[in-house]
């Protein structure tokens, strides 16, 4: 295909056969990695912030994992891109995000301690070669000193926003399922076959693991693939997209992952504002507020779904660098999440009149 009056040369049969391996992989994976996890104590218990009655086994996210480095091996065999010092240290910080991951899923770790190995993690990952080093449009800078701390402050936000996400069936596999396909096309247009792999693998192994995650889950992915997934997604813009739109990537990426990203911020900016820590757990998130005010558990991982393609859309669209198009997307993505915070009001507002009649009578 040609893309910006350049040809670049796309392995579609190696996209489809490893987004195919991976569905497939995780979904035979997924009733194991449950197994694993109840034999290993990994159990999300029930807690008063938390949306499970009862106990539900949290490791899952070893399916995503296996299912998406399964696929990996497969595809080394046809890539050159993976024979790489910087293949080699995308899989270091991967073991190392899974690792963390997976004693915290058994342990609970210290949020601390999970941030300092996050960002060992981003730092393997920056010194074998993976970095936004180049701001383009409109100000054509060449990102030095800055180039570090801004990669690492990347791939650990985006870590850290999708596994803060991850509060309800469904929510967190879906998004990063919308995300990495919006990202794959990203990808695709960008010219970067290492990416697009990336990004293509990690929606075929979400999009095996939601079956069995879906409201009502028998299994959640925990840390091991919510941290995991958040990697991938920050590694794979890097490497596909900052690489080509510069200074506009920020934007795209940020559109094709905005749901984490703006829940992740508004939760972090209200938590410091009323004195508490940005790690410490809460039901402010958006998912709560909106089961909180009325919806069902389906129906705001649906709402959220919407979002997310929405969002996904808008980045398309700014990758096309089409205004009216990208004024279109905007107004339909700030529309939409009016009618979803009337939606909510409504609703609370009916619930607590119902309950005052209930008391009253």
């Amino acid at each position: 295909m040609y893309y910006n009056g350049e040809y670049i040369a796309h392995d579609w049969l190696l996209y489809i056969m490893t987004f195919a391996a991976s569905f497939g992989i995780c979904l035979v994976l997924t009733p194991w990695a449950r197994k694993v996890s109840i034999k290993l104590g990994a159990i999300d218990k029930p807690k008063p912030r938390g949306m499970h009655k009862k106990p539900i086994p949290r490791m899952g996210g070893i399916a995503i994992v296996l299912g998406f480095m399964a696929t990996m091996a497969i595809a080394a065999i046809f890539m050159d891109d993976m024979r790489t010092l910087q293949f080699a240290g995308f899989a270091v910080g991967a073991f190392i995000i899974v690792g963390l991951g997976m004693l915290d899923d058994i342990y609970d770790l210290n949020a601390k301690l999970k941030l300092a190995v996050q960002i060992i993690a981003a730092l393997v990952v920056v010194f074998t070669g993976t970095r936004i080093e180049f701001i383009g449009w409109p100000f054509q800078e060449v990102l030095t000193t800055l180039s570090v701390p801004i990669t690492i402050i990347w791939i650990v936000g985006i870590v850290n926003a999708v596994n803060f996400i991850d509060g309800v069936d469904g929510l967190a596999a879906g998004v990063s399922s919308i995300a990495a396909l919006f990202l794959t096309i990203l990808c695709i247009m960008t010219g970067s076959p290492l990416a697009v792999v990336f990004a293509a693998t990690l929606a075929g192994s979400c999009l095996g693991f939601l079956p069995r995650n879906f409201s009502p889950a028998d299994v959640i992915m925990g840390d091991t693939g919510a941290t995991f997934l958040g990697y991938v997604l920050a590694v794979s813009s890097i490497i596909g997209v900052f690489k080509s739109y510069a200074l506009l990537s920020v934007a795209i990426v940020g559109f094709a992952v905005a749901l984490p990203i703006l829940d992740t911020a508004f939760v972090v900016v209200r938590r410091m504002l009323s004195g508490k820590s940005p790690m410490a757990a809460d039901r402010g998130h958006l998912h709560h507020k909106l089961i909180d005010a009325g919806l069902s558990t389906k129906q705001t991982v649906i709402i959220l779904y919407v979002v997310s393609i929405i969002a996904g859309g808008v980045a398309l669209i700014i990758a096309l660098r089409d205004i009216t198009a990208l004024v279109i997307g905007l107004t339909l993505l700030f529309v939409t999440m009016s009618i979803i915070y009337v939606y909510r009001k409504r609703v609370g507002e009916n619930g607590k009149s119902e309950k005052s009649k209930s008391e009253s009578e």
